[in-house]
């Protein structure tokens, strides 16, 4: 047996990787990866809600969304951390990486047209970070993240139940009942995307291999889909999928994926698409991915800028 078979083996029996000499270089590469874009997703989700920000109706909205934001860079500097523990130069990663090497979701790309849209991106992007970490919290081989990830599991829900909230409110009145149907129909598609391509299509497998998520991609988007329908419906949000009784999941109806209208943040529901084209997409990035970065990025080159006119 191979040293990553037995290494499978362990973890697949509970064993807990707790050092750096626990992993092969094979594991070591996965999780990296993973922290990664958990990183990215977690710190690029703050831009576009600090885009409406302002827009808060009141103060204790205004203060909740504050929270939110604030959750979600203590949720990228776990990440970002770990990483560094791992060996990682996190500053270059920070604050030296081009804007379209980040592996922040494409939807993060984008600024937000109105309060309402800040309370959907919570009801479903947030709740496909909380289907995705939740799945990493119950099942994770990685100790120091696996208790990370207590802290981390509750925050999440916190935000998508303010997402749920905004968007319950929101329903009550025609003109921003409006808004709500239509940033679900531009966001539902895209939280789906979230969780990767097709599991047919999956070439690597290392992180089910070493435990370092549960289930599948399939699954997952399976998962958020049983509690975003539902909770759609419920307000009176048309959306784009229904429960199937015959094959007891839910099914999609339109294709998915298919093409996506930029400027008009439309989907071309007569344009399927492949998962090679959906990736050639995200790595165009969205409009306002430069933007965002550079946000992000601003502080420490102005440091880096002063730093070295001192020097001369």
């Amino acid at each position: 047996m191979s040293q990553a078979e037995m290494l499978m083996e362990k973890v697949q029996d509970g064993f807990m990787v707790e050092r750096s000499e626990d992993m092969n270089e094979e594991y070591l590469k996965a999780l990296k990866q993973t922290l990664t874009i958990v990183g990215d997703t977690e710190l690029l989700s703050v831009p576009p809600l600090l885009t409406v920000y302002n827009e808060a109706p009141n103060l204790n909205y205004k203060i909740t969304a504050l929270a939110v934001m604030q959750d979600e860079i203590g949720h990228a500097h776990i990440a970002y951390r770990l990483l560094e523990a791992l060996g990682e130069d996190t500053e270059s990663l920070l604050y030296e990486r081009p804007a379209n090497r980040w592996k922040n979701p494409y939807a993060f790309d984008f600024k937000l047209n109105n309060w309402i849209e800040l309370g959907v991106f919570n009801g479903l992007f947030d709740r496909a970070g909380y289907t995705l970490l939740g799945d990493a919290y119950q099942s994770t081989s990685y100790g120091p993240w696996k208790r990370a990830l207590v802290k981390v599991d509750k925050e999440e829900l916190f935000h998508l139940r303010n997402g749920e909230i905004i968007m319950k409110a929101g329903m009550k009145k025609p003109e921003t009942a409006k808004q709500v149907q239509e940033a679900v129909d531009w966001m539902f598609l895209m939280a789906l995307e979230f969780f990767g391509v097709a599991d047919n299509l999956k070439s690597r497998s290392a992180q089910l291999d070493y435990k370092l998520k549960g289930s599948t991609n399939d699954e997952l988007r399976q998962r958020w889909l049983s509690t975003a329908v539902p909770f759609c419906e419920s307000i009176g949000v048309k959306v784009p999928a229904h429960y199937d009784e015959e094959q007891e999941k839910y099914v999609l109806d339109v294709p998915f994926p298919c093409k996506f209208d930029v400027e008009n943040r439309k989907w071309l529901y007569d344009q399927p698409d492949t998962w090679d084209g959906v990736i050639q997409r995200f790595k165009k990035r969205g409009p306002q991915n430069e933007e965002f970065v550079n946000r992000i990025q601003k502080g420490a080159k102005e440091l880096e800028q002063m730093r070295q006119e001192e020097a001369i």
